[in-house]
């Protein structure tokens, strides 16, 4: 299938400001690209497009004073399938995990994982290892936290949401981190396009997802707390080790958004 994407978010800036976006599909995707999307900044202002130390595309600028609009559109083939389920998949021992895994093994801002790795294993620790666990922490989450979008707070933590038991898909995301950094398993935090392909209606209006991955058996295993159930159309844009790696804008000034559009669907045109 073909999929359509993309967001149009507006600014207004008192004064020039400098700023970071993450907004394009992950390089990850390329391949998968049948017409590649691009950031398009209006009014035109010169920009930079760099890979972080995550391996995510990064669009570097000064915003003008005044109005400025950030837009992505772009269109990639996709098998269709569902998020994939590995039931058999491994927790690997700490000492076999590749040297890339490592780094989301410890506690991050938004994932104390320190702090709440004595309540993981209360909650987990008699789940066997692998991707039953993972799934068990996937469930309690889910469960735990309910969700609004009234509820959010940029400054709420792993150990805030599991307190208060209800945020956004980022909390969700942050608590499942924490807890299965806890558990020895490398978990890292992801953000991107989530369509709503073959998901009963009616939908909420479009916006970015969190979702997580996990290492198991080799390989990297999305699981998304929030919904709890393997999905189409997911459109990673960037990965790390929780949200302040990978704001989807870092603006270093004041400003007013005015403007928040997303889209991700199948072009059935």
């Amino acid at each position: 299938m073909r999929i359509r994407f993309g967001c149009e978010m507006g600014y207004d800036f008192a004064y020039p400001t400098p700023m970071i976006a993450r907004l394009t599909a992950h390089p990850s995707r390329f391949a998968r690209a049948t017409e590649p999307d691009r950031l398009t900044i209006g009014p035109e202002t010169p920009h930079e497009v760099f890979i972080d130390d995550f391996g995510n595309r990064c669009c570097r600028l000064v915003a003008p004073a005044g109005a400025v609009t950030l837009s992505v559109e772009g269109w990639l083939d996709d098998d269709g399938d569902l998020d994939p389920v590995v039931p058999q998949a491994i927790q690997h021992p700490i000492e076999d995990l590749p040297l890339e895994a490592l780094p989301f093994l410890v506690a991050s801002r938004y994932c104390e994982s320190d702090l709440l790795s004595n309540e993981a294993w209360r909650l987990f620790g008699d789940v066997e290892p692998g991707w039953a666990r993972a799934q068990a922490v996937c469930d309690w989450v889910h469960g735990h936290i309910s969700f609004g979008y009234g509820y959010s707070n940029v400054d709420r933590t792993a150990a805030d949401a599991l307190a208060v038991g209800r945020g956004v898909c980022r909390d969700y995301a942050h608590l499942f981190v924490a807890f299965c950094r806890g558990l020895n398993m490398p978990t890292r935090y992801c953000t991107g396009y989530l369509s709503f392909i073959g998901e009963p209606e009616p939908h909420a209006p479009g916006d970015f997802a969190a979702w997580t991955e996990v290492y198991l058996g080799g390989a990297w295993h999305v699981f998304d707390p929030r919904n709890n159930a393997p999905r189409r159309g997911r459109i990673l844009v960037a990965r790390g080790r929780d949200a302040a790696d990978v704001p989807l804008t870092h603006t270093f000034g004041s400003n007013v958004l005015t403007k928040f559009r997303v889209w991700a669907e199948e072009d059935i045109g």
